[in-house]
């Protein structure tokens, strides 16, 4: 084996021992506040349970206490929960399944026929959610429609020209919208 591919191989090696460090997939579900999640562990009923995520992110399992769901996708936990569990069971079975997706939702307010929060899913855009809210009334400036988004910390507006995606032209400004975006129509 030469040192290029005993780098790689070594590196495989310390992902899997760890896997809390590997990056969850590009674009997977990522559990939030709200969210209803069941966790099962198999030939075991005192190990299954439907849970609520609290707004903290963290939740209790038997054996094995608190889990921080922050940033962990249903993958990243059933890892998590399997590991931890591992020093009271040997091998166990752990199933995670997101029963509701309660987190994943956006915001529509202003001049819409029916402002509200709208549940979304990982491919909503803009036009599809002003959809939901039965498009925009009589009033609306259809040319000034702002998003906004928390993005570490920090507030990010987007501008949305609704006649010019209407008309199929810029049609990158339809963004596919996020958990928490809120879409204002002046």
């Amino acid at each position: 084996m030469n040192k290029g591919s005993f780098i790689a191989f070594s590196l495989i090696l310390i992902l899997l021992a760890f896997p809390g460090s590997l990056p969850a997939e590009e674009g997977a579900y990522r559990i939030g506040p709200g969210d209803e999640i069941e966790i099962s562990v198999w030939k075991d009923t005192n190990l299954t349970r439907q849970i609520v995520v609290p707004p903290d992110g963290i939740i209790t399992f038997p054996l094995i206490g608190d889990v921080d769901t922050k940033t962990l996708t249903i993958s990243d936990l059933r890892k998590t929960v399997t590991e931890k569990l591992g020093t009271y069971i040997k091998t166990p079975s752990v199933t995670v399944i997101l029963v509701k997706p309660n987190s994943l939702i956006a915001y529509v307010v202003g001049k819409v026929n029916k402002p509200g929060q709208y549940a979304i899913n990982m491919d909503t855009t803009v036009l599809q959610i002003l959809a939901m809210a039965q498009d925009l009334n009589p009033f609306a400036s259809a040319g000034s429609i702002t998003i906004l988004r928390k993005e570490n910390g920090e507030t990010k507006t987007i501008p949305f020209d609704y006649n010019e995606v209407k008309k199929g032209k810029n049609l990158q400004q339809n963004i596919v919208l996020k958990r928490g975006d809120v879409v204002i129509v002046p």
